[in-house]
């Protein structure tokens, strides 16, 4: 496996394992510089086949952004991020356009320790799911977005230049919340074609 700076990576260093981040990368020697997590920090060159990647756990966009904004906005810290009875504040959540979800989706123990996971050693973003929004049964029946003009007119699911064709639920929503009873989910008009 080929590290890239930056990378975060674990590693067993004197008995322990320790997580890091890769600082330099020695192409000629196959060897990586990690600063490794511990007090005081210190960097280590390691063959690259002594070290493994961490693998980031995936959270919903309205969890990355609460993260986002909690350790870069707001220097909060992990236990008061987990504290339910700030979410459960309106005002709070309305001055800081915190999305309600995170209420209920961090009531759940497992996703506590998701989010624990994700302060402490990064993430990565769950993809939303994308719709078509097909509101006539034909090749032509489906809803495009011109990105230029900002009209919608209808035509095939293909996405050329300058349109859009594929929307999550909240765009589908926020344009008319009665299209969300015409959503087709992108992977089944796409197994379709193959």
């Amino acid at each position: 496996m080929k590290f890239k700076k930056g990378d975060l990576v674990e590693v067993i260093w004197r008995s322990e394992l320790y997580r890091g981040a890769v600082t330099q990368v020695v192409e000629a020697t196959d060897e990586i510089v990690v600063k490794l997590a511990k007090k005081p920090a210190i960097d280590y060159l390691f063959n690259q086949n002594q070290v493994s990647k961490v693998k980031l756990v995936k959270v919903p966009k309205f969890v990355a952004d609460v993260l986002q904004v909690q350790k870069e906005k707001w220097w909060w810290s992990l236990s008061e991020s987990l504290n339910l009875k700030v979410y459960a504040c309106t005002s709070f959540v309305k001055e800081y356009s915190v999305d309600i979800r995170i209420k209920d989706w961090l009531s759940l123990p497992s996703n506590q320790e998701l989010f624990a996971r994700a302060w402490l050693d990064g993430y990565e973003v769950e993809q939303e799911p994308l719709y078509y929004i097909k509101v006539i049964d034909s090749y032509f029946g489906y809803i495009n977005l011109n990105l230029k003009t900002g009209a919608y007119t209808t035509s095939t699911n293909e996405e050329p230049v300058g349109f859009k064709t594929k929307f999550t639920e909240k765009e589908i929503k926020k344009l008319d919340g009665r299209y969300w009873a015409f959503k087709v989910p992108v992977e089944e008009v796409e197994d379709e074609a193959l």
